[in-house]
């Protein structure tokens, strides 16, 4: 029997369980709005490292190692290790799984990392090639702006649509048993490009592709908004955020009552001068791992549809005047109910 619903999504029968998460965020992040439900908070962003790759590395590592513990296992009993960061050759996830014992799968997708790695995780599972699966992902604001836009010490104007990378990492353990929060559909999203080529304005440049993977989730499943406590999508931002609120509504989706967005959350823009919000791979995964998890532990949130949103686009392609594709991937998590 298929396991495929509808044309991009997969119903996984056997609800892979999220045993455990960690969320690890730098100082910054650990001043925002979550900073409550947040594991890790550190002290200083280059956690005692001598360059930002470095640090970004030490965040998954810190987030992936912390994650293993709190199942009481060991890194030997882990099958794969699935994660990607934003750098050139996935190198913060590279050489943080050179330091473990698990064998790494690689992904990259730019900001939706997070629920790229959710899925192949759950499918992973799902297909019985595993009894444990961690999926992490990461970012950090300083190695972030090396490599996309310019060395801290130029102090570049943002402008108003920009968005501030979350420096932070999530990590999240799948297994086959226990009492909680499952996944139950995986919908993967098409690459979809109007055209934009602001990279200060990345929110509406991946909204389109939010759009186009959550109307595609209601019509494969046959669900409809009001079936989630929560739709929540990565780091589109503020701005991002309305687009896609009012994109869905052109297809009669009204997600204005139940829709957040976790760039758009996880900081106070106006004290924090984050101008748009949040982005980067560590951001839905922070918020993910942290908040939204522990919320659902809580009882508040049963079931939840995870949105990570990506930009495709890279400092080569821009220099070469291309357009900014973008990408997002849905995860639906419950736990208790129906």
């Amino acid at each position: 029997m298929s396991k495929r619903i509808g044309k991009q999504t997969i119903k996984l029968n056997s609800k892979p369980k999220i045993i455990t998460t960690t969320s690890v965020v730098g100082p910054k992040e650990g001043e925002g709005p979550f900073k409550d439900y947040f594991d890790i908070i550190l002290q200083d962003d280059l956690d005692g490292k001598d360059s930002y790759e470095k640090a970004e590395s030490s965040l998954l590592y810190r987030a992936v190692s912390e994650t293993i513990t709190k199942a009481n296992l060991k890194e030997q009993d882990i099958n794969y290790l699935v994660a990607g960061d934003l750098l050139n050759q996935l190198s913060a996830s590279n050489f943080a799984a050179r330091d473990m014992d698990i064998p790494f799968i690689g992904l990259y997708g730019a900001c939706s990392t997070m629920t790229e790695s959710l899925s192949v995780a759950s499918m992973i599972m799902d297909g019985d090639f595993a009894d444990y699966v961690v999926a992490a992902t990461s970012s950090h604001f300083s190695s972030a702006e090396r490599q996309f836009r310019f060395p801290l010490e130029m102090g570049s104007q943002r402008t108003p649509t920009a968005q501030w990378t979350v420096t932070g990492s999530g990590a999240m353990l799948l297994s086959k048993n226990g009492d909680y929060p499952y996944t139950t559909y995986v919908t993967i999203g098409k690459i979809k490009d109007y055209g934009k080529t602001d990279t200060n304005d990345m929110g509406s440049a991946m909204a389109p592709a939010a759009v186009d993977t959550i109307k595609q989730h209601f019509r494969d499943t046959g669900r409809t908004p009001q079936d989630y406590d929560l739709i929540a999508t990565g780091d589109l931002g503020n701005f991002g955020k309305k687009v896609t609120q009012e994109l869905l509504k052109e297809y009669n989706y009204d997600v204005s009552k139940n829709y957040i967005d976790c760039g758009d959350e996880i900081f106070d823009k106006e004290k924090q001068r984050t101008q748009c919000g949040g982005s980067g791979c560590g951001c839905s995964a922070a918020v993910a791992c942290g908040y939204l998890y522990k919320e659902m532990l809580k009882g508040k949130f049963k079931k939840i549809l995870l949105v990570s949103t990506g930009a495709l686009m890279s400092p080569t392609t821009s220099l070469q005047g291309e357009t900014i594709p973008g990408i997002a991937h849905a995860v639906s998590i419950e736990f208790g109910g129906n």
